[in-house]
């Protein structure tokens, strides 16, 4: 290993003394590993408001915007709170929307993906097949539930510390 460190993690559910390693090659698998979500589209004559009712109703951080069955835009939570107008609401997701994102196949390394998040400081990648029709979106969320993975012990058995308590209530709090 040239530049990144090796970690050998204990794996509880294997029954022998079999053991997990977070090296450069998880970081080199496809996408697809991480099981990313099926998209979540819109046309760009939809309204702004049918795009945050759904991105609600489905929990989400974005949503892609496609024109025929090829992908035009993003429309992310970031867009939103950083272009929307109290009165604009009614206005097509167009106005709002990434056109032309950046994209990735499910078959390219998740490093890709880091490395798009990494540089282009984003939460949300569309992915597409060979003729831009979308796939699915990869996030944040996927690479790090990937890695913790690797070490479900020491993130999923944090001691639980009162002094912040009430910090950490739900998902839009931290």
């Amino acid at each position: 290993m040239d530049e990144l460190e090796e970690w050998v993690v204990d794996d509880p559910s294997q029954q022998s003394d079999k053991r997990r390693v977070l090296d450069e090659r998880m970081i080199r698998e496809p996408i697809f590993v991480l099981r990313p979500r099926e998209p979540l589209s819109l046309p760009p004559s939809a309204s702004v408001r049918d795009a945050v009712r759904l991105m609600r109703e489905h929990r989400v951080g974005c949503l892609l915007v496609v024109e025929g069955d090829r992908l035009a835009g993003i429309l992310t939570e970031r867009d939103l709170l950083l272009k929307l107008e109290t009165a604009g609401l009614d206005r097509p997701v167009l106005e709002f929307m990434t056109p032309e994102p950046e994209v990735l196949s499910p078959t390219d390394p998740i490093v890709y993906a880091l490395n798009k998040m990494s540089v282009g400081g984003f939460r949300h990648v569309p992915l597409v097949d060979d003729e831009q029709r979308p796939v699915g979106v990869v996030s944040v969320k996927d690479i790090v539930d990937y890695i913790v993975d690797f070490f479900p012990h020491e993130v999923l058995n944090v001691p639980h510390d009162p002094a912040r308590e009430h910090a950490w209530r739900g998902r839009d709090g931290g």
